[in-house]
């Protein structure tokens, strides 16, 4: 069960959102996708869906066309809310997952189950609209997943959540993962997709910059990081010979890089100056890659 993308197009008019986007997303995987706003994640995930035509290429799952018939298979938790505001938690999921084809009893069932697991077992009597944002994306996330769908699209699943609500939601995204289901994940947090993403995708104006497995892709990047804290002032160091770049911080500094041999020079360098507190050298974090890739400042 392969979500494949063959030269994936999608233009407005004369504006080209999606650009020949071809893509494999393996079974039971969790697949980052990385870009701006506006990069042509959220169109992407649209013509998945069927929501949105495409315009060339096409879109299978193991091998099939995405249509009505394979919507009961498919979750999405879309960027923007979309609950009725006025409606009780539970008929609105009721209501949902009989949509998706299951039976009254089960969906009751299902959501007793993510209630107690998001440990908010009374909402299902309350109104979306008397629930926190944290709340209610929990329960926009339900609603996504309650069919236990074997495709999740999650766009911008923490945005705005605090970082206890953050950690909840992500436990509960790696345990469907674990449990087989296929995670579609777009976010412009760096550091969430490098948690929990073996692949990844970086759009930029609709075509893919960088595409493949997160290891792969940070160690072609070629540079490392290398942080040093030590009792001497190291600014020095931004004019050594193999640093591409530096950033002063409260402790230290932190310097970009061409290659170990680089941090080796460096030592020698700095040895007995002075007591160093710290000295790691650290692979490129996927801000890096991006930022580097997409050239573009990013929110």
């Amino acid at each position: 069960m392969v979500l494949q993308l063959e030269h994936v197009t999608k233009r407005f008019g004369n504006f080209t959102a999606v650009d020949s986007l071809s893509l494999n997303i393996p079974e039971k995987e969790m697949f980052g996708f990385l870009g701006a706003n506006g990069a042509g994640k959220t169109t992407t995930f649209r013509m998945v869906l069927g929501l949105l035509d495409v315009s060339e290429g096409r879109i299978t799952w193991d091998g099939k066309p995405i249509n009505y018939q394979t919507s009961s298979i498919i979750g999405y938790l879309p960027e923007e809310r979309g609950l009725y505001p006025k409606l009780k938690v539970r008929d609105q999921i009721v209501y949902l997952a009989r949509l998706r084809g299951m039976q009254k009893q089960a969906a009751l069932k299902e959501l007793d189950y993510w209630l107690n697991r998001f440990k908010v077992p009374e909402y299902g009597d309350k109104k979306v609209e008397e629930l926190s944002k944290g709340n209610q994306q929990k329960i926009q996330f339900i609603a996504a997943v309650i069919h236990k769908p074997k495709l999740l699209i999650l766009d911008e699943p923490f945005s705005g959540l605090d970082p206890v609500n953050v950690e909840q939601l992500k436990d509960a995204v790696l345990e469907l993962k674990n449990a087989g289901t296929t995670i579609v994940f777009a976010s412009h947090r760096m550091e969430h997709v490098e948690e929990m993403c073996e692949h990844i995708c970086i759009m930029h104006r609709g075509r893919p910059v960088v595409h493949g497995s997160l290891k792969e892709i940070k160690r072609s990047f070629g540079k490392k990081n290398l942080v040093i804290h030590a009792d001497f002032d190291p600014a020095y160091l931004k004019d050594f010979p193999g640093v591409t770049k530096a950033k002063q911080t409260t402790e230290g500094i932190h310097l970009q890089i061409e290659g170990e041999r680089i941090a080796e020079d460096i030592l020698k360098e700095i040895v007995g100056k002075g007591f160093i507190r710290k000295f790691v050298l650290e692979e490129p974090s996927l801000n890096d890659i991006f930022i580097e890739k997409v050239g573009a400042s990013y929110e």
